[in-house]
């Protein structure tokens, strides 16, 4: 069985294991060029809980968020690759610009954002918090990020 699914079929997979007791945390993200920093990251955000689940922002939505230029690597290459990590337990690919829909659906017990985020601007976070979960915020490592690879290469090759 895939563990890239539609949110419908992720759902059902997770009422069952929440039920059971299982801890799930929700972290988000483009993950345009997946390097350090995002795995690092990940593994972090998975040592949270008991299951990771990523939402990943489709190709459209990144266009949104980070301009007409990106993503560099389309949505189902980077879902294949995040579910290849061993942390990542399932990806569910989402179109709005914010995941606000989805934690509200999934209902995760633990959300996960970077330390860049302060809590009050974490999106989702109210609603994890009155429905019992809680939030976490995980370090983000220097000097990693898709902006800063994609303009290393633009210099080399200029």
């Amino acid at each position: 069985m895939s563990k890239i699914l539609e949110l419908e079929a992720l759902v059902q997979e997770l009422h069952v294991l929440q039920h059971n007791g299982t801890r799930v945390v929700f972290t988000n993200g483009c993950f345009d060029i997946l390097h350090v920093g995002h795995v690092r990251y990940l593994t972090a955000a998975r040592a949270k809980g008991d299951l990771l689940v990523v939402g990943l922002n489709s190709d459209e939505s990144v266009k949104l968020i980070k301009g007409k230029k990106r993503p560099i690597v389309s949505q189902e290459q980077r879902a294949e690759v995040l579910i290849s990590l061993e942390c990542v337990d399932y990806v569910t690919i989402f179109d709005e610009a914010d995941p606000l829909n989805l934690i509200q659906t999934i209902k995760p017990d633990v959300l996960v954002k970077g330390a860049d985020w302060a809590e009050k601007d974490i999106i989702g976070a109210d609603f994890v918090k009155a429905n019992g979960g809680k939030v976490k915020r995980i370090s983000v490592v220097p000097d990693a990020s898709t902006t800063d690879i994609i303009q290393k290469i633009i210099q080399k090759y200029n």
